[in-house]
């Protein structure tokens, strides 16, 4: 079949299926050859390799992971494009199924890569929950900007946050290049990111992020108030600061991932 990467090709097979990207579903497909490439490259070696997908959308990714060589998994939550992968996938090594990926059982899945330009609207609670399983060796996944900020800032940065520190526990990670609102269609009204996310085989640490969560309730007060808000006795809190040589005036966004596990074991 004709390439799925460009704007008109792509128009004429939703005309033909008579399908649109849905926005609740933040679907917006990459039409960009060149970029395509870019997050296969990143991804190599892809020979004989399993590769997990959320988000197929009309199987361009997935088409270029087959045929470099990859064994493609993709989950796809849209139904409707039952029909239209049979065609785009045809031939390729390429298992689809349909279903939510914030409700499938990735406790299950244990692989080296994972590879997706996510929705959106899921990018955040489903990498937050594969950094918490560790199903996933590498991640490559095409995010929104913003949210690749947030998992990529330091202490101190404007998007610091709750998931910067997920992503800092869990894993090591980089930015690899930005993709244009025109490497999509239709076009978003955001830039997108691509990042490469390495993880370090640490398990989930639900006391130490109940801290965390606690200390980024109310962005403006500091580390102390939040946490004697979440339940924790002044007194404790104090000496727990201390211990951890951490400012009673510090607020929850100037530390670091290690800074809060001193906490936890003070606390």
């Amino acid at each position: 079949m004709k390439r799925l990467t460009s704007p008109s090709t792509v128009k004429e097979l939703l005309r033909r299926y008579d399908l649109y990207a849905d926005k609740r579903l933040g679907q917006n497909f990459l039409v960009d050859e060149g970029l395509l490439g870019v997050i296969v490259r990143s991804a190599a070696p892809l020979n004989g390799e399993t590769v997990w997908e959320v988000g197929p959308g009309l199987g361009t990714l997935s088409r270029a992971l087959a045929q470099s060589g990859a064994n493609v998994r993709a989950l796809e939550k849209d139904a409707r494009l039952e029909a239209v992968l049979q065609e785009t996938l045809s031939g390729l090594p390429v298992r689809v199924e349909f279903g939510d990926a914030l409700k499938y059982d990735w406790r299950a899945v244990k692989a080296r890569l994972f590879v997706s330009n996510l929705p959106y609207n899921v990018a955040t609670p489903l990498l937050t929950l594969l950094l918490r399983l560790g199903s996933f060796e590498k991640m490559v996944v095409l995010l929104q900007k913003e949210v690749a900020e947030r998992m990529l800032a330091a202490p101190g940065e404007q998007a610091f946050g709750l998931l910067s520190l997920r992503t800092a526990y869990h894993a090591s990670a980089r930015k690899v290049r930005d993709f244009p609102p025109s490497a999509f269609f239709p076009r978003p009204a955001v830039t997108s990111t691509l990042v490469e996310i390495v993880h370090n085989g640490r398990g989930d640490d639900p006391q130490l992020f109940r801290i965390i969560e606690a200390a980024f309730a109310h962005r403006r007060k500091t580390l102390r108030k939040n946490l004697e808000q979440a339940g924790w006795q002044r007194e404790q809190i104090l000496a727990a600061l201390a211990e951890s040589g951490i400012p009673q005036t510090v607020r929850a966004e100037q530390l670091g991932i290690a800074a809060f596990q001193r906490l936890r074991d003070a606390l």
